[in-house]
C-alpha cells in the first residue's frame, strides 16, 4: 500500500475534544447538559444499533441523550404531534428521526417539521439553503461535514482544486459540493447518470464517493496521489481465493463492512484514502455532537 490512511478516528477524537469547553459552558450557564432527543418509530434493527451508538457518544461526550420510541403502528399524525412537543420542550436542544420511518409516513415531511435550530442533522429545506446561500451554516448534515472536515484534516488547499463528488443524495453529496464550491473548490458532481465515471475521476485530485455501492471505484478510477475520502459503508460476503463466499460454522455466509471504494487497488494509486471502518464514521458521529452543542449554544443565547 502506498497511500496515506486518513485516520477519522484521530479527527473524531479532536473534535470531541474541542467540544468539553462548550459543553461546560452550557451545563454552567443552564444547569443542565445539552440534551439530543432521537424518535425511533418501530423495531428496524440497524436503526436500533444506530440509537445505541448515540447514546454512548452521548454519554462519554457529557451529552443527554433521550430515545423516544415509539411502536410501528404510529401514524404520521401521531409522529407529528410527537415532534412538534419535542419542538416545544426548552429543555431538548436537538432533534432526530431514526431512518427509516414505517411505510406510510413521509420523512421528509416529518423533518420539516423540527425547528431548523434544533435540526442537528442539517437536513431542513433551511439548513441546506443556508450552505447554497453562503450564509454561515452551524447545522450542516453530519455526513457531508464528516468528509468535508477529513478532506481539510488531511492537509488539502481546496481553494482551487480539481474536485468530483460520486453522489448526489440530498444529505451527503449535495451539501457536500456547496461546502466544497465555497471552499472555492472546483466541484463536479457525478450521479447514477455520468455516462463515464472514470473520465471524471481520473481527473479529481480530491475525490469523494458516496453511492451506497460496494467497489463501484477502482485504483484505475484514481488519479495518482489524489485524495480519496469513501464514504460508503456496505456489508459484503467475504469471499475465499476462488471468489466463494466463506461460511462459519453455522453455515452462515461471513460478512465484512467495506466501502464504495476497492480500497486494495486504490491505496496503491492515491496520496491519502480513508479506511472502511475507521474513517467518515466516527467523524459523522462527532459531527452530531458538534450540531448538538452548537444548537444548544445557540438557543442559550436567545
Amino acid at each position: 500500500m502506498s497511500a496515506e490512511l486518513i485516520d477519522g478516528n484521530a479527527l473524531a477524537g479532536k473534535i470531541r475534544s474541542e467540544l468539553v469547553p462548550d459543553i461546560e459552558a452550557i451545563r454552567e450557564g443552564t444547569g443542565a447538559p445539552p440534551k439530543l432527543a432521537a424518535l425511533l418509530v418501530g423495531d428496524n434493527p440497524g436503526a436500533r444499533i444506530y440509537s445505541r451508538s448515540q447514546a454512548k457518544s452521548c454519554e462519554e461526550a457529557g451529552i443527554a441523550y433521550d430515545l423516544v420510541r415509539m411502536p410501528a403502528e404510529t401514524t404520521a399524525e401521531a409522529l407529528a404531534e410527537r415532534i412538534d412537543a419535542l419542538a416545544a420542550d426548552a429543555s431538548v436542544h436537538g432533534i432526530l428521526l431514526q431512518m427509516p420511518l414505517p411505510e406510510g409516513i413521509n420523512a421528509r415531511d416529518m423533518a420539516e417539521r423540527i425547528p431548523p435550530e434544533k435540526d442537528v442533522e442539517g437536513i431542513t429545506a433551511a439548513n441546506l439553503g443556508k450552505l447554497l446561500f453562503y450564509e454561515g451554516a452551524d447545522l450542516i448534515p453530519c455526513t457531508a461535514a464528516a468528509a468535508f472536515e477529513l478532506i481539510r484534516f488531511a492537509g488539502c488547499d481546496l481553494e482551487g482544486a480539481e474536485c468530483v463528488v460520486v453522489g448526489h443524495s440530498p444529505i451527503v453529496g449535495k451539501p457536500l459540493v456547496c461546502l466544497i464550491t465555497n471552499a472555492l473548490g472546483t466541484c463536479t458532481c457525478c450521479h447514477i447518470g455520468t455516462r463515464d465515471l472514470g473520465a471524471h475521476t481520473t481527473r479529481a485530485e480530491v475525490l469523494v464517493v458516496a453511492a451506497g455501492k460496494a467497489g463501484l471505484v477502482t485504483g484505475e478510477h484514481v488519479k495518482p496521489g489524489a485524495t480519496v475520502i469513501d464514504v460508503g459503508i456496505n456489508r459484503v460476503p467475504v469471499l475465499d481465493e476462488e471468489g466463494n463466499p466463506v461460511r462459519n460454522e453455522k453455515g452462515k455466509k461471513k460478512m465484512q463492512t467495506v466501502g464504495d471504494v476497492d480500497f486494495a487497488s486504490a491505496s496503491e494509486v492515491a496520496g491519502r484514502i480513508t479506511p472502511v471502518p475507521g474513517g467518515v464514521g466516527p467523524v459523522t458521529v462527532a459531527m452530531l455532537l458538534r450540531n448538538t452543542v452548537r444548537a444548544a449554544t445557540a438557543q442559550a443565547r436567545g
